[in-house]
């Protein structure tokens, strides 16, 4: 029998009613009526902090996320790096700590609910603010914008993501209750409103027409006016310092009715390489946090809530008027520190709350064990100049002049750049190169001695002398590409040609690094020992081995005498030290990178000098704070 299409519009109808009226029908939703959130029908508010899962070794969240629990927030802010999970085209990691799902679930488990910051570009002073490099082989791309050929790529990973989010939404029985759409665009120059209406066709088709979408953005007129769209709520961002009633005067002129959202209240600050370590007081944090929640706000603590480590390359930068890396610690100050240990910030913060809901019963777990390993003696290894048949096993590439990072598909690390003394230079001459091309670091080597660095924004010439045929090394070091500022398309390595008195240099060789592939691989310790100088100056790599007493507990190493490198134990990358150029003197190492019962590898790349005696210290706290431009 066929049923006619009145009758099975009104059973059609029907069963929607009764979902909708369902007791068990889940639903997370702006009341504009009453200027709230409601959550199965109820007002409610969310106290939410922020943690990045990629900041973190995977065998820490659940002590990070319990802590922030008893802390008394009911939700997690989530950042999704998109560079991090799509490492080259179509190629896709989501094991081990890059477990984006299983991170999720263990909120879930936890008790915590989840706002997600999918991106595509998140900020974070991560590296390229989550953007993959490999968008920049194609020079004339424009990121963040309708762009064909950024759509294209944008949309192919949204297809990827977002199915593996959707069961996890609330409504769908997951904890994730809202959803951003890119982040703070309104701070970019582009103003592409086609971009964002693309973004949120793609976030309507792949999630649903339920999950709430919305933006953050600062609270200034012209980033609220290019970073909103209809269709997605506008929440703003602002620190304690700032005029509460005014701030959220900035969200009413946007959004007349609904809730109150400040989505990143700064409880600290990042730090640069060679600037001082950032802090924001305790007291004035939870005074700004009591003063939104009185206006019945709703409130995500980031910038950070636990900040974490930016191992290995994953640093960001900004571009402030110039150039400005961001330090391999990733402590922010914040309430739960780099090691994940509970501070009088967190406890202030959680005196607050405890004025505005319950808190969690039981008592706040402690901080994680830490242990002095002591000093460990290291020998040097080799020049880097020496080994790059091993860090190049595919051989140099030959070009007229020089090329980009992009241009021969490295992302991150390093290239050496080779060539040759095409006369006599008998007098000192000047080696330099255009403005804004050394990206970002050149250490020059001259028959493989070392002259010294040139930078970004910084000194860019040196004085050289030598004969014709001299061989000529620059190793151009990537110290992250930048996250925030004008324009996100940060091109790394030499983006002009160097010039000798003014007569540019040619016929070069240049050697994309895998340094990262030969140390996972047991380099160098299971090779055979270099002959080497025994010169202290210039990029080398340096080894030695230490056993732990029966534990693997979190310590810190700091490295006294040396100047500026990145250091790895037992194949992991710990990242980037600069003790001559400070705040950080200490590098976090989370215990679950140590071996128990066995040697430990230690493997050091120092880029510029080490000390007489080469050694590291192990302590059991952090140095962030030193006099800038001193080695301690």
């Amino acid at each position: 029998a066929r049923m006619g299409l009145p009758a099975l519009a009104l059973l059609l109808a029907g069963g929607l009613l009764h979902t909708q009226a369902s007791p068990s029908a889940r639903s997370f939703q702006l009341d504009y009526e009453h200027n709230c959130f409601r959550k199965d029908g109820a007002s409610f508010r969310y106290i939410s902090g922020s943690i990045h899962y990629a900041r973190v070794p995977r065998s820490a969240w659940r002590d990070r996320l319990l802590k922030m629990y008893m802390s008394g927030l009911n939700t997690v802010q989530v950042y999704v790096p998109w560079n991090y999970h799509e490492t080259l085209p179509g190629v896709y990691d989501f094991t081990g700590n890059r477990d984006v799902e299983a991170f999720l679930d263990l909120t879930a488990e936890l008790g915590l609910l989840v706002i997600l910051r999918p991106g595509p570009y998140i900020c974070a002073e991560w590296e390229m603010g989550g953007l993959p490099a490999w968008l920049l082989w194609k020079p004339d791309i424009v990121l963040r914008t309708s762009n064909p050929a950024y759509l294209a790529a944008v949309d192919s990973w949204l297809h990827i993501l977002l199915p593996k989010i959707k069961p996890r939404l609330y409504q769908q029985g997951g904890n994730i209750i809202s959803v951003q759409v890119e982040n703070e665009y309104g701070s970019y120059y582009a103003c592409d409103y086609g971009y964002l209406r693309h973004l949120l066709g793609s976030f309507r088709a792949l999630l649903g027409s339920e999950v709430l979408l919305f933006t953050t953005d600062s609270t200034g007129a012209e980033e609220l006016r290019c970073g909103t769209l209809q269709g997605l709520y506008a929440t703003v961002d602002f620190g304690p310092g700032s005029n509460v009633t005014e701030a959220f005067g900035a969200q009413r002129r946007v959004e007349p009715k609904g809730p109150l959202v400040n989505s990143e209240y700064y409880t600290g600050w990042l730090d640069y390489w060679g600037e001082a370590h950032a802090s924001t007081s305790a007291a004035s944090v939870a005074r700004g946090l009591e003063d939104m929640l009185q206006l019945g706000a709703s409130i995500n603590m980031q910038y950070m809530f636990h900040g974490g480590t930016n191992f290995a390359y994953w640093s960001g930068a900004d571009y402030k008027d110039q150039y400005k890396p961001v330090t391999t610690s990733y402590d922010y100050d914040a309430p739960l520190s780099e090691a994940g240990d509970p501070t009088e910030k967190l406890f202030a913060i959680r005196t607050v709350i405890s004025k505005f809901q319950p808190l969690p019963v039981g008592p706040m777990p402690p901080a994680t064990p830490k242990y002095a390993y002591g000093s460990v003696a290291l020998q040097k290894y080799a020049d880097l100049l020496d080994v790059l048949d091993m860090l190049c096993p595919s051989g140099p590439i030959q070009s007229q002049f020089p090329l980009t990072f992009e241009a021969l598909k490295q992302a991150y690390g390093f290239m050496v750049y080779h060539t040759q003394l095409p006369w006599d230079v008998p007098d000192p001459a000047i080696l330099g190169a255009p403005p804004h091309s050394i990206c970002d670091r050149g250490y020059v080597m001259l028959q493989k001695d070392y002259q010294g660095t040139l930078e970004r924004d910084g000194q860019t010439t040196l004085h050289v002398t030598g004969r014709a045929g001299d061989t000529l090394d620059i190793l151009l070091e990537n110290m992250g590409r930048i996250s925030f500022g004008a324009n996100t398309s940060d091109f790394k390595g030499l983006l002009g040609n160097l010039s000798l008195n003014s007569r540019p240099l040619s016929n070069w060789l240049i050697y994309p690094l895998a340094i990262d592939t030969a140390v996972q691989q047991g380099w160098p310790q299971a090779a055979l020992p270099k002959s080497s100088n025994g010169g202290r100056v210039g990029p080398a790599f340096y080894t030695g081995t230490f056993e732990t007493p029966g534990i693997a507990w979190d310590t810190f190493v700091k490295f006294p005498g040396w100047s500026k490198g990145l250091l790895w134990i037992n194949g992991f990358n710990l990242g980037r030290y600069w003790t001559r150029r400070g705040p950080q003197q200490t590098l976090f190492v989370p215990g679950s990178v140590l071996h128990v019962g066995c040697p430990n590898n230690i493997t050091v790349l120092e880029l510029e000098e080490a000390p007489p005696t080469p050694l590291l210290l192990f302590l059991d706290q952090p140095l962030y704070n030193r006099t800038l431009g001193f080695s301690t």
